[in-house]
């Protein structure tokens, strides 16, 4: 689905200056608003004084690096963040994710390929419909979490979770089929919006931080296969 982006600020945080006008101006054509920032504190700045509909940042910067940044945004916001990684190394898209990103693309970046990555980050934010079937105080519980499907507020003994819009769709897809094992792919392909086909890192590192707030315990591996929600 096309996805019209004018008026959509990009916060761009890069320190190469080759990469940071060119990305800009690549955007810019395709009708983003861009606000760039060359070093780590900078970006941090440029994030506080108005807060952009995606940040996109690269991982190696001065001052104060990208993950710091990523994981020091991602205190204060629930914006859309993607990481810019000079390589596809392990450790880099972890640490990314981990400290918050909702994605991440590899340097050097094919402009499509950057702008479906935005596209895609921006659909999930868009607000999530609640269950066709819910009624007012229509509640889901398994163990001591609670998802009001009506509200769409989720809560693990009785107190209110902060989520993501990644995570709460994520939530949703193992709500929607508790106890039923969901694979890699189709997690891509439904809270992503991805083939499923790509890499499955950020799937792995989204439920592992998911997990961390509902209960390592309601999320189960099953290795070869995927994931599923237990009661």
């Amino acid at each position: 689905m096309s996805w019209d982006v004018r008026g959509t600020t990009v916060l761009l945080v890069e320190d190469d200056e080759v990469i940071r006008e060119a990305t800009e101006l690549a955007l810019r054509r395709y009708g983003f608003e861009i606000r760039t920032a060359g070093d780590g504190l900078a970006g941090l700045a440029a994030f506080r004084e108005r807060e952009p509909d995606v940040v996109l940042l690269d991982v190696m910067l001065p001052e104060l690096d990208g993950i710091s940044l990523c994981r020091g945004i991602r205190e204060e916001s629930s914006v859309a963040i993607l990481m810019l990684t000079a390589r596809s190394d392990a450790v880099d898209v972890v640490q990314g994710l981990e400290a918050g990103a909702d994605d991440y693309v590899t340097k050097p970046f094919d402009t499509m390929v950057l702008v479906a990555r935005l596209r895609a980050a921006l659909r999930r934010r868009e607000p999530v419909r609640p269950a066709e079937d819910a009624s007012a105080g229509d509640r889901l519980a398994f163990g001591d979490l609670e998802l009001d499907r009506d509200s769409l507020e989720v809560r693990r003994g009785g107190r209110l979770l902060s989520l993501t819009p990644t995570e709460l769709r994520l939530l949703l897809e193992f709500t929607g089929e508790p106890g039923r094992v969901l694979s890699r792919g189709r997690l891509l392909e439904q809270v992503w919006d991805y083939p499923a086909s790509s890499d499955t890192r950020v799937v792995d590192v989204h439920v592992q931080r998911l997990r961390m707030k509902v209960g390592k315990e309601r999320i189960e591996t099953v290795r070869g296969f995927g994931y599923k929600l237990v009661g």
